[in-house]
């Protein structure tokens, strides 16, 4: 079995907070570009202050910036005409990460996303986390929102800079040579193939870094179907397991399978406080529902529930031991639940650090004493039949839908 990514010192990292920090960190790094931006997103909306990335992306390209963008055929599919035609005529080089066809989703294969939302800037700094480049206080299937979507990010410098740059280089090469194979571009399919597999020399930092920025112990977790199937999961099992005083979890999306489900209950039975943030507000049929029937013997073991409903949660963190001499946190895009840990291509870093893992705690303890509702075994045992029906139903279907991709969980 491959062991989770080693960490190591030397990097400077800083917590980002909410989407807009997010968007003014990243359109601050673009518009300081001197080579090469790279970015890969989910979701990219063009909504209100998102337009800003967009803008940033189209003025680094004008300047002679080299710009890669990187979107996902089903969170985004098509750009709108207008910026499509903004970045052609800019320079800016847009791929889409498997456009659905035709038949869409009902082919199972293309089940497998690119939820990734990573950055990197002149190889020399990276963001890696939730956030996609959607404005924070709107939402395409519910319009304006009353609050902001809770949600995280990190921007690093140091070793694993590199790391990010390596696999968005990578797939960028790919989706290359996917594009030159239907343009019977042979040649050149075989020139991308060959790129994508070089080691891209280290652009050193130039020792500029952000007044709030830690000085931690980071790595970066992958999930893919290929080389990194379940590092991810392995990291969060290897952190659970060696928890000691509390575990808090955060996660928009959250049906964790029998090995995490296993690992949380057992930490909270030998004395462990668990507490889990989770979503509060209808989005999705499926991703509600379908986590219900678990929360039970969640529930029945101690682990504490805390359901946020200011907003839209979409965070995917967590922090284990935060005043130990062994802390450990994660921010990234990967939630606890299949889609994530079995078929998307996500990305999280680890930071093993007391003042960063403190400092996320504290956020989060925040959402759950102040923007959540706390889930006790009566409140969910008397939820209506109906309610307990639509869960069952979606946790029946989140199963099938397993077992017709063929995966275990």
């Amino acid at each position: 079995m491959r062991h989770t990514a080693p960490l190591r010192d030397g990097h400077q990292i800083r917590l980002i907070d909410g989407g807009e920090a997010y968007f003014q960190a990243v359109i601050t790094a673009v518009d300081r570009a001197r080579s090469q931006v790279q970015l890969e997103t989910y979701i990219f909306d063009f909504h209100g202050a998102a337009a800003a990335v967009a803008e940033a992306l189209e003025r680094a390209a004008l300047r002679g910036v080299r710009v890669w963008l990187v979107v996902d055929g089903v969170g985004t599919g098509r750009l709108p005409a207008e910026w499509a035609l903004r970045f052609e005529r800019a320079g800016v080089s847009c791929r889409v990460y498997s456009p659905l066809g035709a038949l869409g989703l009902l082919i199972p294969s293309r089940w497998r996303r690119l939820h990734r939302k990573l950055c990197v800037v002149d190889g020399q700094q990276a963001f890696c986390g939730g956030i996609n480049i959607l404005d924070d206080w709107y939402d395409p299937h519910h319009g304006t929102l009353s609050h902001p979507r809770l949600d995280f990010a990190v921007q690093a410098r140091g070793a694993l800079v590199q790391q990010v740059q390596e696999t968005m280089t990578q797939l960028w090469w790919r989706l290359q040579a996917v594009r030159h194979v239907r343009q019977h571009n042979f040649p050149e399919a075989f020139s991308s193939f060959r790129a994508a597999g070089l080691h891209l020399p280290w652009t050193h930092e130039d020792g500029t870094a952000e007044p709030d920025q830690i000085k931690a112990r980071a790595g970066l977790l992958l999930r893919d179907n290929v080389r990194h199937r379940s590092q991810i999961e392995r990291a969060y099992l290897k952190a659970i397991g060696m928890a000691r005083r509390e575990i808090v979890i955060a996660n928009a999306y959250f049906l964790p399978g029998r090995r995490v489900r296993a690992a949380l209950i057992h930490a909270a039975r030998r004395g462990v406080r668990v507490r889990l943030l989770l979503q509060g507000r209808y989005e999705y049929f499926m991703q509600y529902h379908a986590v219900r029937p678990v929360y039970g013997a969640l529930l029945a073991s101690g682990v504490e529930i805390h359901e946020y409903t200011a907003s839209f949660l979409h965070a995917k963190v967590a922090v284990i031991d935060p005043d130990s001499d062994r802390p450990w946190a994660t921010v990234g895009s990967s939630n606890l639940d299949p889609l994530s840990l079995l078929l998307a291509r996500e990305a999280n870093v680890v930071v093993a650090d007391r003042t960063f893992a403190v400092q996320l705690h504290r956020r989060l303890v925040q959402a759950m004493e102040e923007q959540s509702t706390p889930i006790d075994a009566a409140t969910y045992l008397s939820r209506p039949w109906h309610q307990r029906l639509r869960d069952r139903i979606a946790f029946g279907l989140m199963r099938l839908m397993l077992f017709i991709s063929g995966l275990r969980y």
